[in-house]
């Protein structure tokens, strides 16, 4: 009994203490509780021209200390070619002289769906201020992949389309039924390399970095009365990036770039959902994500996500 009291408090506390910061794009600065387990399973899916694109996501985020947590995701999709060569690369004769260049991919090309690898993240809470309805608090996170997707375009993303590494800050406040929260981040990509007709083939992806705000509001309960009762959110995010121009090689010799989705850019997206807690340990999102300003090369729009959420607390009798 004394450890299904203990257990209820913790989902409470931390329920109704940050329900409407668990944004469903970013993460907030506060961590799950030591002790438990979030899986999580998630959809990712868009048309490019008439072809179904998807990407499925399972995760498993575990508190290892009040103030310190660790995530690992795989990923498996339809996004890409099995070889780079076959999706950007072409060339023309000068004589008795080959010339390679990129072009743009061919969009709306079926592939099939493979597993893209793994991704890690550990979080650190560094500052709390705890006060009545209303907190603020900063954590550091270092994020690192394996993924061996041949990615074509210099937009890095380690969830899925690329192995690097990773880090930022991230800044949370809320107060009674509002929460909003800033991510700032920087991603270092590795380069994919394949051998293709007895050449080395290299694409190198641009770093970049990233600036995101999300706003989160309670709109149901307007008052708890017990861990049990449902609640609803609302969100409203907007995920920034600017990178840099990607190169590619043959044999360690640059190639010309000619393909736009290797070029520098930058760009905002926003993305608005809707949020079920359900007996304060499971989760439903959706979400709707449309281009704010320019866009991304690495999807299509609108793009829909829907993710599952439930926590386990494995917390041991004392």
């Amino acid at each position: 009994m004394k450890l299904i009291n203990t257990i209820s408090l913790v989902i409470l506390s931390y329920i109704t203490g940050m329900a409407q910061e668990l944004f469903i794009h970013t993460e907030p600065a506060s961590n799950i509780p030591k002790g438990v387990l979030n899986v999580s399973l998630l959809n990712e899916s868009y048309k490019e021209v008439s072809i179904p694109r998807n990407m499925t996501v399972i995760g498993l985020n575990y508190g290892i200390h009040p103030n310190v947590s660790f995530k690992l995701q795989f990923s498996a999709s339809n996004h890409h070619d099995k070889s780079l060569s076959n999706s950007i690369l072409n060339h023309y004769h000068n004589g008795n002289k080959t010339i390679f260049y990129t072009r743009n991919r061919i969009y709306g090309t079926k592939y099939k769906y493979q597993f893209n690898g793994l991704h890690g993240t550990i979080k650190w809470r560094l500052f709390t201020s705890d006060h009545l309805h209303e907190h603020f608090r900063i954590a550091a996170f270092l994020e690192g992949s394996y993924v061996r997707s041949a990615h074509d375009e210099t937009e890095p993303r380690l969830l899925d389309d690329c192995s690097g590494v990773g880090g930022g800050l991230v800044f949370t406040k809320l107060y009674h039924k509002m929460a909003a929260s800033v991510t700032l981040h920087y991603i270092k990509p590795s380069p994919f390399t394949e051998l293709a007709d007895q050449q080395t083939h290299t694409l190198y992806y641009g770093d970049a970095i990233g600036a995101d705000v999300s706003l989160g509001y309670l709109i149901y309960p307007k008052k708890y009365s017990n861990y049990e009762e449902d609640n609803y959110n609302l969100y409203v995010e907007f995920i920034s990036r600017m990178y840099q121009k990607g190169k590619y090689q043959i044999n360690h010799e640059d190639i010309l770039i000619q393909s736009s989705s290797l070029f520098a850019s930058h760009y905002v997206e926003t993305y608005f959902g809707i949020q079920r807690i359900i007996r304060s340990n499971s989760r439903l999102d959706v979400s709707i994500g449309i281009p704010l300003y320019n866009q991304s090369f690495i999807h299509f729009y609108p793009i829909f996500t829907i993710g599952w959420r439930h926590q386990f607390y494995l917390m041991k009798r004392m």
